[in-house]
């Protein structure tokens, strides 16, 4: 409910309920939707506009770590959480600081037992559907990462996923128990006798003010990673110094305006410097914010190259391993950008993007195109890429192309001599045969074919200069914001922490804003999928610890 009340000499629009819900992303509506199942009176306030309701999910292709899945094991995998926590652990370098570790690792060790009924069966009854076979992703550079296939694509991808709870919301028996608001920026949370008892803030269309109150908060407001200059502040020491141009892959409001806010109010703050961004980004042709890039899911047969054209190594870069070892690796370079070079018949297998918004034909549900993607190439995408992103330069032969590059970058940095030599090597690898393949990137091609998930998606040892394949096409790639593993420190009823570790009364936290999940519950890197899947864990774990 609502009212409108004095204060201050200005008249203030203030809503009243049990649970003031602050961020209209995954987690959000989750909370919201368990929450007015427990009895609860539930106030939502969202920054954007209703058109954008499920925040930065909406926008994901909709990846979700999953444990003993039916899809699991009609896919022939066994898998057991003994087995992902081992995995998870090791992944994210547990065990150097046992202390700050504490409720990162009980998140951890939750997540693994319970995603099966709190994530899968959950997300089975309210109408969301999954693509039958599980990708096998982050499979870990030299150790650890997943021993088995765990990320389950919803059919649908992120917007599938969040439309649809989204309908479950709006479609909730006690509906008229939900106060929704948008354009509604919250800017400080207001305690009364040590306990918070609600929000204030600002509408982001007109200015006016308003207060929510409550007997408990949520703060679901997503990470940091929207914010490019917290983004540098924040710069993990491991990758050197912060590139001179970081894209944008997060949501615009993932500003850390509620970590500022939590934070005033006692709460504690932790690993901030833990992000999982990307190593290949490229500018978005039509931006919806300031550095809006796109993230490529990098073609595992294209040379990667550094920014004069040498091949990164000694261990040359393919994704599907361990993403952060990717930004690593860049970010040790002179200079923090990379090119990948390739050809029209890899980019036709093995070029995607990243998110819902190219992906059409899993987002629409759209079968037939779905596999005729798969089946004949993603024509369409190759298309918008070179007609469209500045990134994207393609020629007919190496020497235009390295002209081309030079020209894009506005310099004489890449050197033909020194190309020619890297194609001309992986060439003659490939010539040779599988039974002489020594050069890595082909074990690892190798390794990856043999799982039917990425067998369809990469090619059979494809050579660069292949008169068949042509044209050579040479992508320039930056590093991405994404998803901050970091954040507000809660316990496993998402309470928010003080820095002496004691719940702060009436005050939580889930999703990105509690780094998924105690502060930060993947450690320093990501086995993929806990993002989507830590909001909606982490949200129902807080509706029953507000009933």
């Amino acid at each position: 409910m609502s009212s409108e009340g004095w204060h201050r000499g200005w008249i203030m629009q203030t809503y009243q309920s049990d649970v003031v819900v602050i961020g209209g992303g995954l987690a959000g509506i989750v909370a919201a939707i368990e929450l007015l199942s427990a009895g609860k009176r539930v106030t939502l306030l969202d920054r954007d506009v209703e058109e954008n309701f499920g925040g930065l999910a909406k926008e994901s292709f909709g990846g979700i770590f999953l444990v003993g899945t039916p899809e699991q094991r009609r896919s022939g995998v066994r898998d057991t959480p003994e087995l992902a926590l081992q995995d998870w652990l090791a992944f994210g370098a547990f065990g150097q600081d046992e202390a700050a570790e504490l409720w990162p690792r009980r998140w951890a060790e939750a997540y693994v037992n319970d995603s099966h009924g709190d994530i899968y069966c959950w997300l089975r009854e309210r109408g969301v559907r999954f693509l039958p076979l599980p990708l096998w992703v982050e499979r870990g550079q030299f150790s650890g990462g997943n021993s088995v296939p765990r990320w389950h694509v919803t059919w649908g991808t992120g917007h599938g996923l969040a439309t649809q709870l989204i309908r479950v919301l709006q479609a909730h028996p006690r509906r008229q128990a939900l106060t929704l608001k948008f354009n509604h920026r919250v800017d400080a949370l207001t305690s009364q006798n040590g306990s918070i008892t609600g929000c204030r803030g600002v509408t982001e269309d007109s200015g006016e003010e308003f207060v929510a109150e409550a007997g408990a908060v949520l703060v679901a407001s997503g990470g940091i990673n929207g914010n490019i200059e917290r983004v540098r502040a924040h710069w993990h020491p491991e990758w050197t110094r912060p590139p001179e141009t970081i894209l944008n892959g997060s949501h615009k409001f993932a500003d850390g305006r509620l970590h500022d806010a939590v934070e005033s109010a006692g709460g504690n703050l932790t690993f901030l410097d833990r992000m999982w961004n990307y190593a290949a980004g490229v500018h978005h042709w039509r931006p919806r914010k300031p550095g809006h890039g796109l993230s490529l899911v990098p073609p595992r047969s294209a040379l990667w190259l550094n920014w004069r054209g040498e091949r990164i190594g000694p261990q040359p870069l393919v994704s599907g391993f361990d993403t952060r070892e990717l930004v690593t690796q860049i970010c040790r370079q002179e200079k923090q950008y990379s090119w990948q070079l390739l050809n029209r018949k890899i980019a036709l297998k093995e070029l995607a993007v990243s998110g819902a918004e190219f992906n059409p034909s899993i987002r629409d549900k759209n079968i037939v195109g779905f596999l005729k993607d798969a089946l004949l190439g993603n024509h369409w995408l190759l298309e918008q890429m070179t007609d469209n992103c500045k990134d994207v330069v393609v020629a007919d032969s190496l020497p235009e192309l390295v002209e081309k590059m030079n020209a894009l970058q506005g310099d004489g940095a890449v050197d033909l001599s020194t190309v020619r030599s890297v194609v001309a090597r992986y060439d003659a690898e490939i010539e040779r045969g599988p039974t002489f393949h020594n050069d890595e990137q082909l074990r690892r091609i190798a390794h990856l074919r043999k799982w039917r998930g990425d067998r369809m998606r990469t090619c059979k040892f494809q050579k660069i200069l292949d008169q068949g394949a042509m044209p050579l096409i040479a992508i320039r790639e930056f590093i991405i914001s994404r998803k901050s593993l970091g954040g507000i420190q809660t316990d496993l009823d998402c309470r928010v922490l003080d820095k002496e570790g004691m719940p702060i009364p009436g005050l939580y936290s889930a999703g990105e804003a509690a780094g998924f999940g105690g502060g930060g519950m993947n450690g320093l890197r990501g086995l993929e999928g806990t993002f989507l899947g830590g909001c909606i864990y982490g949200a129902r774990r807080a509706a029953r610890a507000m009933r």
